[in-house]
């Protein structure tokens, strides 16, 4: 069985590389905001490992981070976030929040790839 991906990003280009590189492996789930993300989650779906971009409409990244790690049953899943901007400050911030990793736009999918299995490995028992 298929782990769940759920990739959370507002620019539907990123969307379409990361449902076109994770498909094969994973069930991708796609969402625009963070908002439809939380809403998606608290229907009582659930996620392996998330993808989410840190600039994002109606709610951004960090609020993400925050309402992820405040739920019980998703205060530990995978969290990768991206964002187009390389500042160090943004990449702390969105650590300390609870995000597991922070990758640069422009990126490399099967970089991306190396990242998010690594993570799935860390939470297997």
């Amino acid at each position: 069985m298929k782990k769940t991906l759920l990739v959370v990003d507002d620019e539907p280009s990123i969307r379409l590389i990361l449902e076109h590189y994770f498909t094969s492996d994973f069930d991708v789930v796609l969402k625009s905001n963070g908002l439809e993300a939380i809403q998606w989650l608290e229907k009582g779906n659930n996620a392996d490992a998330i993808i989410a971009d840190y600039a994002m409409p109606v709610m951004d990244g960090l609020d993400f981070i925050k309402r992820l790690r405040a739920n019980i049953l998703h205060h530990s899943t995978p969290l990768l976030m991206l964002s187009g901007k390389d500042e160090t400050s943004n990449k702390i911030k969105c650590l300390k929040q609870g995000a597991d990793d922070y990758v640069v736009k422009p990126f490399n999918p099967e970089e991306l790839d190396l990242r998010v299995r690594k993570l799935l490995d860390k939470v297997k028992v």
